[in-house]
């Protein structure tokens, strides 16, 4: 099946500190391209990989479900395990949760999590009648491109699949119940405009964790996909502060 445009998996060869970083739901390894790309640039070794079921068609996704977004996530971690003295593992939206999910597995291995407005609740009332809905009703219209920044696109599907959608909420209560397990330091960016995760998603991270080393940023001038809003440059600092300060 054809790959739209941009959304092709990033990767990229570098020193023995590896960063993985995980697009979110519907989206594609675009909406974290230019962050990888400057981690590139500072010679860290990069993946990116791009989650099945995305970056083609919305129908091909809702055949997709959480475990085979993570265990394409898994295998790019354990690529650069194997490779790579140190991990750090980021992510957006619900590539958060997939990268609390890869935390919560690996323990230790996973040197640090960097977390841009990440998923594990919505309130959204709508979600209540999901368990039928999505027997029925194939998608609804999208939730991508929250940008504030004027003529920045994502690269995303404009419809939302419902069975994998339902899938997602299984992947959420997985990593919720969970979190307890993470002891990772965390480098979290929250949005204070932000129309597609509620804040209390990010409150709930942080009443949730164990860490001890925890560093909580909020975004003033980006809406939900702020690796290409207005504050991208200062998320892509701040985070290679955070990758050497624990490295």
């Amino acid at each position: 099946m054809a790959i739209l445009r941009g959304a092709e998996p990033f990767a990229h060869d570098g020193s023995d500190t590896g960063v993985l970083l995980c697009h979110g739901f519907t989206g594609t390894p675009q909406g974290l391209r230019d962050w990888g790309q400057y981690l590139a640039d500072l010679g860290y070794t990069v993946r990116i990989p791009r989650l099945p079921g995305h970056g083609t068609t919305w129908q091909e996704m809702n055949r997709t479900r959480w475990q085979d977004w993570y265990a394409a996530v898994d295998a790019a971690f354990r690529e650069l395990d194997e490779s790579c003295d140190r991990v750090f593992v980021g992510g957006l939206s619900m590539g958060g949760a997939l990268a609390t999910r890869l935390a919560q597995e690996h323990g230790p291995r996973v040197r640090g999590l960097m977390l841009v407005n990440p998923a594990y609740k919505v309130e959204d009332v709508r979600l209540r009648a999901l368990p039928v809905l999505q027997a029925v009703v194939p998608s609804l219209p999208g939730i991508g491109n929250d940008i504030k920044k004027p003529g920045q696109d994502e690269v995303c599907y404009d419809r939302v699949p419902l069975k994998a959608l339902w899938s997602q909420t299984k992947l959420w209560a997985t990593v919720v119940r969970d979190l307890p397990e993470i002891t990772q330091p965390v480098l979290l960016w929250h949005s204070t405009d932000d129309h597609v995760v509620p804040a209390s998603s990010s409150a709930l991270l942080l009443s949730r964790i164990s860490s001890t080393d925890v560093t909580e940023k909020v975004l003033h001038d980006s809406y939900h996909v702020a690796t290409l809003d207005h504050d991208a440059p200062r998320i892509f600092g701040e985070s290679v502060e955070f990758i050497e300060r624990l490295s």
